[in-house]
């Protein structure tokens, strides 16, 4: 059984302000929640006989609480709970810094919590260990962005920061990578295995500032040419064809 009070403290962690005063977030899910106990310890798990019954191994701190589906329906941000939700402690963060041996990836300004959760779990699925935010992104300790990352939150490390700052304090000639209608085809364009790839806001794209910084511009082209399109694709899918095409052609590099 859960109580009033700790439905209340689940609910408020859906607010930025409250989640940033508990230094708390929810995640909800078998596979979300497992891959998040795999690398933290929740303070609060609620979850049904049948989950805890198969999990009850992983416990290792905190408080975890047998619930009924009703019980979890109440607690739970889905229109459909599945089985377990758990509040983790919010990661502490070093001072971001952008690995000079690999990709990495910035959004700027990506507000939609949807966009910027599976972005994250494509850098998962690409190897990409960090993902640095513009401090006008959205939060990744969102729930929805929590849900959307499908567990990726647990493997790529989240940094909000000012993006024009970090990228100036890259090393000079460092590649900085940005997708624009007037850029060079990224399908033949030689890209290194290395750099920072920026990815614009949903509405607007990037920013003039980060534009200026930019030292490869790169356009992803419709097909065929010329032909009546839709103005742009949505940001996320962006993000998975320009990963692709980096990981495609660094893996084809002849030693």
């Amino acid at each position: 059984m859960i109580s009033k009070a700790k439905l209340k403290y689940i609910h408020s962690l859906e607010l930025k302000k409250n989640r940033r005063q508990e230094g708390a977030f929810v995640a909800e899910g078998p596979k979300v929640v497992g891959d998040l106990l795999c690398v933290m310890h929740p303070t609060l798990l609620i979850a049904t006989e049948e989950w805890l019954h198969e999990n009850r191994h992983l416990q290792k701190g905190g408080e975890w609480l047998e619930v009924t589906d009703e019980e979890l329906a109440k607690a739970s941000f889905l229109k459909h709970p599945q089985q377990v939700l758990a509040v983790f402690p919010t990661p502490q963060r070093s001072m971001p810094k952008v690995n000079l041996d690999d990709l990495s990836l910035m959004l700027d300004g990506v507000q939609d919590p949807g966009n910027v959760g599976t972005i994250i779990r494509i850098a998962d699925w690409f190897g990409i260990t960090d993902v640095f935010c513009s401090l006008d992104s959205a939060d990744v300790y969102n729930p929805k962005v929590v849900q959307a990352t499908m567990g990726s939150i647990a493997r790529v490390n989240i940094h909000y920061t000012d993006l024009s700052e970090l990228i100036s304090g890259l090393p000079e000639g460092f590649p900085v990578y940005g997708t624009l209608l007037d850029g060079e085809n990224i399908y033949e364009t030689e890209l290194q295995p290395r750099g920072v790839i920026v990815m614009g806001n949903e509405g607007n794209g990037l920013s003039a500032d980060i534009i200026q910084k930019l030292t490869h511009r790169l356009l992803i082209p419709n097909y065929p040419p010329n032909r009546p399109t839709a103005d742009s694709l949505n940001v996320a899918v962006a993000t998975a064809i320009v990963c692709a095409e980096f990981r495609r052609k660094s893996y084809s590099i002849k030693p």
